[in-house]
């Protein structure tokens, strides 16, 4: 049982023994409070933060009338340190809320925000009040909400949905109960509740009920009492589409017992539920008493296991302390890391004051859950793809009546750049044919033997599988793009174009590529620093005003850089070498050392952070992050920090610059010496490079869309055979296809069919659109996005769809004057491009900028020793870089 995480049983609790300084400090006995978790901040650890309650009980077995009633309702703040495990009375300044007991907590960030409730004077006004504990000086705020909000209430619950929304649901208004939803979104000032019309199987009223926010942007709902006093059992999963829509859902799976005025929190996938009361407010008894419903399997688990039929009777099971422990109603949860904590609550008649603690099993679920996302998402998130007027994901486009952009075709390149490009692709020919003739050396297979292929062989029957009642894969046909003028009003205007208003589609660059064999150094695995990733986030994850350093050395020694990589590498080595992705995603072509266009494009069409929309999109980064820009170190550490950040969100895979012999001639190794000097910058690229063989080699979406960085060549026929390279693996070990996945291209438009000889060097072709076509059909797939090569659109359509080329970086090599872009898949597996331009040159003094002298020194330099091969397509317009054309 235990093997199977999704069988991990619920935990155990047991007391905790805390300290406080008097006895002030210490919370004493209370129920109908709230216990909150808190991030910890520059001067304190993580904290729990206990608030209101009632302190004393009328009535009960001493007394003459029937029944108990809640006293002494308080609003004292009293914080638990996590690590000293110390209780402390805290008294922040400002106006505090009034005393409550049965309100509403949630965190954001270091803040905690309380709504509603009841007390002495009836119920508490539905005003949010804030807990700033970011600061020594803690103090109370109350925040002003705009309209109509939720209004007074108690028994509802709140939390924060997707690191932005607040979300309160049900509840009593003191005449009848409620099953409204409203949210506020702490993004957009002024604050305003809306109320939200979710669509989906929407839950009965009730209040007492419990809800936690799941770290994806999933707010469940579970249990609760309908308004005749009946407690119930089912649970609800709330969830907000990439279109703006709600939606909830019923979770799957048996609840051990229906309940009220129980606790409930999330850690990773697993909500864990303990107490609660029944009719008549008798407590829950028994094994039924701590259970999980695991998000993850959808599935119900208590002490035992499994839940298969609903166990709200003690029955006849031997005394167990552990259990009777948990035989308690009104109390409240929070959970710091795998811990589950759980501080008083009512029993009978009598208060608690006890602390408790239990460990989430070792054995995490996974936190994206198929169970509970809506089968409907997708038919969701598409009707807003057809109004051509918004772009997906919610970013608003402005009307077509509106002033145009320049059309891309104006985004051409001039005759000096033209004849710079033509002048070299000797260069890297020679570079792409020391790697072929190496990979041919080292493979058993003979090339001429890796391009037979059967049609009747295994690979060809058990390539990715797909529906055919799923939705199709199809391009939006309208780009979203951004334009960055450097003068007048229409600066960072987001507009859409029509796919049919890109001139340069048929227009792509062959940019430069190459691999040597290094002997790869041995390094001591040590555990990287907890914090590590996090500072490098911190330090360049700034897509608002990031700016170069002015000495150019790199921020990270030689040590934190093997570190980075150790703590990357483990997660890489878990990894297939196909990775299997689900939509929504975001993929980025390649970005070459471009650091200000890929914090350009997380500016403009959003980031990978918890304040960005990592909660709600994953990251696909489809290699050569490195070589040929000048910030290629901060590229590659803050994408590996990302991954170790975000494991399951931001995924990379490996381009053909990924390898010692490539980048030890197209400027990282270079980069590495001249900004970490000579002894560190050689230790720390090699390091680089020893990551790099570990790096994933392909990607499928939906099991209908495959990326990589390449293409598929001559010997690629199926999946199966991607699948099969072993990790790591060096580009010369790699044999045929490994070359062919990292440097095949497309032939020069759709009227070349067939294997032609690729200008890149002997050995390496170019594959036409009847390869394209065979390919996908074979392995039941509909599209392949690849990089590879400069498009002077950012992004180029091939074999009548079936293929997208992919290139983020603008103006590649200082000379190409193309644009960048990104692919945007929904869940409904429509793609919108959305594209930046080219940054003007500066207004002002760019011969004496020292920023602009040292990029115009890094590229010229570079293109002098290693040009890129010239572009194919049409002729260019002859246009100056600082004509009005350009800008």
């Amino acid at each position: 049982m235990g093997s199977k995480p999704w069988l991990s049983p619920a935990p155990t609790y047991r007391t905790l023994e805390t300290y406080w300084d008097s006895d002030e400090d210490a919370p004493g006995p209370r129920c109908g409070h709230t216990l909150t978790a808190v991030a910890a901040t520059k001067t304190h650890g993580p904290r729990l933060i206990l608030f209101g309650g009632a302190t004393a009980i009328e009535g009960g077995a001493s007394s003459s009338s029937p029944g108990i009633r809640l006293a002494g309702v308080t609003n004292s703040v009293h914080s638990y340190d996590v690590l000293t495990r110390k209780w402390t009375r805290i008294r922040p300044a400002g106006e505090p809320p009034s005393p409550r007991a049965a309100h509403a907590a949630a965190a954001v960030g270091t803040m905690v925000v309380f709504q509603g409730g009841i007390g002495p004077a009836g119920h508490s006004t539905d005003d949010l009040y804030v807990l700033d504990l970011t600061n020594d000086k803690f103090k109370w705020h109350r925040v002003v909400v705009q309209g109509q909000g939720p209004g007074p209430r108690y028994g509802h619950v709140i939390d924060l949905v997707a690191q932005r929304y607040l979300v309160t649901v049900s509840g009593n208004d003191g005449k009848r109960v409620l099953s409204d939803s409203w949210a506020l979104d702490t993004g957009q000032k002024p604050y305003a509740w809306q109320r939200l019309n979710p669509e989906g199987d929407r839950p009965s009223a009730r209040m007492y009920a419990t809800a936690s926010a799941r770290s994806d942007g999933m707010f469940l709902l579970c249990g609760g009492r309908d308004s005749s006093g009946a407690p119930l059992a089912d649970a609800y999963g709330l969830l907000m589409h990439r279109n703006g829509q709600w939606e909830w859902t019923l979770a799957p799976g048996v609840s051990p017992s229906p309940r009220y005025q129980h606790a409930a929190v999330f850690v990773g996938a697993r909500l864990h539920v303990t107490g609660g009361a029944l009719r008549g407010g008798r407590a829950i008894e028994g094994e039924a008493a701590v259970a999980v419903l695991d998000t993850a399997a959808g599935i119900w688990l208590d002490r035992n296991g499994l839940v298969t039929s609903s166990r709200n009777t003690k029955g006849h099971a031997e005394y167990d302390p552990s259990l009777e422990l948990m035989r308690r109603c009104r109390h409240a949860s929070a959970s710091v890391g795998v811990r589950i904590y759980i501080y008083g609550g009512l029993r009978g008649d009598m208060l608690l004051d006890d602390f408790l603690v239990a460990e989430n099993s070792s054995i995490q679920s996974d936190i994206n859950s198929p169970i509970l996302t809506p089968e409907r998402a997708s038919n969701l998130s598409s009707p807003r793809f057809n109004q051509p007027n918004i772009s997906s994901f919610g970013t608003t486009a402005t009307s077509d009546d509106g002033p145009e952009f320049p059309s891309s075709g104006s985004l051409s390149m001039d005759k000096n750049s033209m004849e710079k490009l033509r002048e070299a692709s000797a260069a890297e020919a020679e570079a792409a044919n020391a790697v072929w003739q190496a990979a041919q050396a080292a493979s058993a297979v003979p090339a001429e033997e890796t391009s037979v292929y059967d049609d009747n062989s295994p690979a060809a029957e058990t390539a990715s599988d797909a529906s055919d009642n799923e939705a199709d894969v199809r391009l939006h046909p309208r780009a979203v793009v951004v334009a960055k003028e450097a003068v007048g009003n229409l600066g960072g205007m987001v507009r859409q174009l029509s796919l049919d208003q890109f001139e340069n589609e048929s227009r792509r660059m062959i940019p430069s590529n190459n691999d040597l064999s290094y002997p790869t150094k041995k390094f001591a695995r040590q555990k990287s620093p907890q914090g590590l990733h996090k500072k490098v986030i911190s330090t360049l994850l700034r897509p608002r005003n990031w700016k170069a350093p002015a000495n150019r050395r790199f921020f990270l020694d030689s040590y934190e850089v093997g570190e980075l990589c150790y703590a990357a590498e483990q997660i890489f080595m878990q990894e297939p070498t196909v990775l299997q992705l689900k939509a929504p995603i975001k993929l980025f072509g390649d970005l070459h050392g471009q650091f200000g266009d890929l914090m350009r494009l997380f500016d403009e069409y959003g980031f990978p952070s918890t304040a960005g929309d990592i909660t709600y999109i994953d990251y696909l980064f489809l290699g050569d992050y490195v070589d040929r820009g000048q910030h290629s170190l901060e590229t590659i550490t803050l994408l590996l920090a990302l991954k170790i950040e975000y494991p399951e969100n931001v995924h990379l895979i490996r381009g053909n610059h990924e390898a010692a012999d490539i980048n030890a001639l197209f400027g990282f190794r270079i980069e590495c010496i001249e900004r970490m000097g000579e002894n560190d910058g050689i230790w720390a690229w090699t390091r680089f490079n020893q990551l790099f063989n570990y790096l994933p080699l392909a990607a499928l979406i939906e099991k209908k869309i495959i990326c990589m960085h390449g293409g598929i060549g001559r010997s690629i026929h199926s999946v199966e055979q991607i699948e099969k390279l072993e990790r790591p693996i060096t580009m010369d070990a790699g044999s045929i296809i490994l070359m062919d996945l990292l440097w095949s291209d497309p032939t020069e438009n759709d009227s070349v069919e067939g294997l032609r000889p690729n200008a890149r060097g002997p050995g390496l072709v170019t594959f036409g659109p009847d390869r394209v076509t065979d390919f996908c059909k074979k392995n039941k797939l509909q599209l392949i996005i690849r990089a590879h090569e400069c498009v002077m659109d950012g992004f180029e359509r091939f074999a009548q769809g079936q293929l997208i080329t992919l290139f983020s970086a603008t103006n590649y090599c200082g000379t190409a004057n193309n644009a960048g872009a990104i692919l945007v898949v929904g869940r409904g597996l429509v793609i919108v491009p959305k594209l930046i331009h080219p940054l003007p040159p500066p207004i002002q003094s760019p011969e004496t900028s020292p920023e602009h002298v040292a990029d115009d020194a890094w590229m010229q330099e570079l293109n002098i020793q290693r040009p890129p091969t010239p572009t194919r397509g049409r002729p260019q317009p002859d246009l100056d870089r600082s004509s009005l054309a350009y800008i």
